[in-house]
């Protein structure tokens, strides 16, 4: 496995403890509320073929304070979109997933995130740490939250990819972007990725 901040740091659906209730069909599909390549910028294009369904965005088996079972809203999707992008250059990709919930468990699905962020907000996998740090909690006017991941590794520069999570209503849209290098670089691709959730 190459070690990426995508959303989240591991790409495998786990296994639900017991007594968590697992989604027996997701229906909901709209792969409009998805970042076109061109959207993250001229030189991104979309790569790698998607899961189906794509696991919980926020999945940290890595890190050994998460258990999957504490996370319950990932049960309730109705189903989920996503897409993986490529720049030109071959540096870090970058990741884009719209869920869309049962009535209610978007809001409980922000809430999961949110403890997933305290209770994994500094790990060491694989020989590197990992980080979580939230820049902004209240996002966008408070429709969503603003997060820095960081990996650090022994004998190479820091990775840094920003994630960026929205809701409205039921949907929920997580887009993970490695550092752009500017702050207005990154909220233009959110108000893109908000203007496609309508």
């Amino acid at each position: 496995m190459v070690m990426v901040l995508g959303a989240g740091c591991q790409r495998v659906e786990p296994d639900v403890g017991p007594g968590v209730r697992q989604t027996v069909s997701e229906q909901w599909r709209d792969p409009n509320t998805l970042l076109g390549a061109g959207e993250l910028g001229s030189d991104w294009r979309e790569g790698g073929a998607p899961a189906d369904p794509p696991p919980w965005p926020w999945e940290q088996s890595g890190c050994p304070h998460y258990r999957s079972e504490d996370y319950p809203a990932r049960s309730y999707r109705q189903g989920a979109v996503e897409r993986f992008y490529r720049p030109s250059d071959g540096s870090s990709p970058a990741h884009h997933v719209v869920e869309k919930f049962e009535p209610g468990w978007a809001e409980r699905n922000v809430e999961d995130v949110r403890r997933v962020l305290a209770r994994c907000a500094s790990y060491r996998m694989l020989g590197s740490n990992i980080s979580f740090s939230v820049v902004d909690p209240h996002y966008r006017a408070g429709t969503g939250m603003l997060i820095r991941g960081r990996i650090e590794h022994a004998d190479i520069p820091p990775t840094v990819t920003y994630f960026v999570m929205l809701k409205r209503g039921e949907v929920v849209s997580t887009f993970s972007l490695p550092d752009p290098g500017s702050r207005a670089a990154l909220d233009s691709i959110a108000a893109r990725a908000a203007a496609r959730l309508g």
